[in-house]
């Protein structure tokens, strides 16, 4: 009885992690239409030329309406992955608006996690009814995506000064200080290891499922510190979060799925 009730649970969290990630496209979508209409209030550029940009927030719609009702949730699933990636790199070389090396790094890390999650999902993960086998080397690739991601969220020296100083300047920000960064900063590692070796997957995903709700909730969630102090447009953090809520989607179908 506590087996069955158990799987039961795992399939639960497995396809809420699924439902989170499917739908993560449209809450970027929305947060990125009203981060371009914050910047046309002080003429501002949007991070892709217009002409493009519709065609951008078009294909990212069509793809997660396809995986929300799971009409070739792997196809669109691979495809919504290869356009954030292509929709990512655009947006960096386009050279539209300037970023600190800080929040590119934010930024950028971000996304290529969400492409991770979308691979993971491509693969087979998270599908209630199997009815073809996993394919492993997307799953592979998109774990990869999510250690390179939590490398960047510990390793400052991918930043130069200035991020120093707002790392510094934030420990006042986060409860326990100095202390729980480090000890962030140590897990974080240990878990990036293990999605970059393929190693203890699962145990991994199911200790950073607990650790990225409250990172959102704390960390990413103080506006005051992030707009005011930091500069980041509202809806660009707004934006952040909500990526990170996609790649709590990712972990938890990691974990879960067996």
């Amino acid at each position: 009885m506590a087996a069955v009730t158990s799987k039961k649970a795992l399939r639960f969290f497995s396809q809420f992690g699924a439902f989170i990630l499917t739908r993560f496209s449209f809450w970027n979508c929305f947060s990125m239409l009203m981060l371009f209409a914050e910047r046309a209030d002080v003429k501002r550029k949007p991070d892709i030329q217009v002409p493009y940009l519709y065609f951008d927030l078009g294909a990212a719609v069509l793809c997660a309406s396809f995986m929300s009702f799971g009409v070739k949730r792997r196809w669109f699933s691979l495809a919504a992955a290869l356009h954030l990636a292509l929709s990512t790199y655009v947006s960096y070389v386009g050279g539209q608006v300037h970023y600190g090396d800080w929040l590119k790094v934010r930024m950028y890390s971000r996304a290529m996690a969400i492409t991770g999650g979308f691979l993971v999902l491509a693969s087979g993960a998270g599908e209630v009814y199997r009815q073809k086998p996993r394919t492993r080397s997307l799953q592979a690739t998109g774990q990869v995506f999510l250690g390179i991601y939590l490398i960047c969220v510990v390793s400052p020296a991918l930043t130069e000064t200035d991020p120093r100083r707002r790392v510094l300047s934030y420990l006042d920000h986060i409860p326990g200080g100095e202390v729980t960064v480090q000890l962030l900063g140590v897990v974080f590692g240990v878990l990036a290891l293990s999605y970059l070796s393929g190693c203890y997957v699962r145990v991994a995903s199911q200790i950073l499922a607990v650790l990225l709700p409250l990172i959102v909730l704390f960390i990413d969630g103080n506006m005051a510190y992030w707009h005011h102090s930091c500069r980041v447009e509202f809806w660009n953090q707004m934006k952040l979060i909500g990526q990170n809520v996609g790649i709590f989607g990712a972990v938890l179908i990691l974990a879960t799925d067996s």
